[in-house]
């Protein structure tokens, strides 16, 4: 198995995702290879550099980077041996599981549509997020930014995807779903909410459990939480801000500890034939570590296979 890397990708490139494909190294279990996609010669001397010489590491050659602040279309038309576009391509050709990268976000959205392309089935695929259970795991939301504006069916086959996920990446056998909304009631929520739980109530072959409100991210009433990706994006970032708020402020706690992006690593795009995770673009070694872990799971899952058969059947 080989999970993926654009190591030219992200704010602190390439020194954070060398000392963080570094870390992950360690981690593999045996017969798992780690490649580092960018320039050879840059790559090569970092890791030199950082003295990582484990025997999972390889590197693949790409001559060019798409910067954080490119267009994405633009620049994978006119930058095709980019290090994302080359990840692409491996990803696409079989030759690696999974392909991670905290570079351009859009490239990677863009990339994963128009090179290994959507499901065939999928409306719209989507970015999932992941939100700390108080009682310990973690809850899939989706979707997170891909897609501000949806369509209730959008809504219910994201409900779909994201209880897949929960399924057999966090081995939840029977995800409770939930769709975020302004109150419990069935009838209460805007004109998309209410079609949505109309077909969540059909769909017998999901454990909808209702309507959840905002109080409900971070307890045990619901495993998946379905949104457009307006709110879900909201969500995400608020959630996210609490543990920069604490470290501010000097105060310690394990469970808010969990909501430091580093813990996860990175977002997953669901609906794609691929494994595909997009980190932060200011991820730190440690957040690249848990991206490459992240990826590990979902290519050891083969979780876009699962999704392929499911919407596919």
């Amino acid at each position: 198995m080989k999970i993926a890397l654009d190591a030219m990708g992200g704010d602190f490139a390439p020194d954070s995702t060398v000392k963080g494909a570094g870390l992950a190294a360690k981690e593999l279990p045996e017969g798992v290879t780690l490649v580092l996609i960018g320039d050879e010669n840059v790559i090569n001397g970092k890791l030199e550099e950082f003295n990582i010489d484990e025997s999972n590491i390889e590197v693949v050659h790409a001559s060019d980077v798409i910067e954080m602040g490119e267009h994405p279309t633009k620049a994978l038309t006119q930058k095709p041996e980019a290090s994302i576009p080359v990840g692409f391509g491996l990803l696409k050709k079989g030759m690696v599981n999974a392909f991670a990268s905290a570079g351009n976000t859009g490239a990677m959205h863009v990339g994963a549509m128009f090179t290994i392309k959507t499901i065939e089935g999928i409306i719209r695929p989507g970015i999932a997020g992941f939100m700390p259970k108080e009682a310990g795991g973690f809850g899939v939301i989706m979707d997170v930014g891909a897609n501000a504006d949806c369509k209730p069916d959008v809504l219910h086959q994201f409900g779909q995807i994201a209880s897949l996920y929960a399924k057999h990446v966090f081995e939840i056998e029977k995800p409770k779903v939930g769709l975020m909304n302004l109150g419990e009631e069935e009838q209460k929520g805007t004109l998309l909410t209410q079609a949505a739980h109309q077909l969540f109530k059909l769909d017998k072959s999901l454990n909808f459990i209702g309507n959840i409100e905002g109080r409900d991210l971070f307890n045990d009433k619901a495993d998946v939480i379905v949104c457009d990706g307006f709110t879900g994006n909201v969500i995400l970032k608020m959630a996210e801000s609490f543990f920069d708020m604490l470290q501010a402020r000097n105060i310690k706690d394990s469970y808010f500890d969990r909501f430091n992006y580093e813990a996860i690593g990175g977002s997953p795009i669901l609906g794609v034939n691929g494994n595909v995770v997009i980190g932060h673009g200011v991820s730190n070694p440690e957040a690249i570590k848990n991206m490459l872990l992240l990826s590990l799971k979902m290519a050891e899952a083969n979780i876009h296979l699962k999704i392929k058969e499911k919407i596919g059947e």
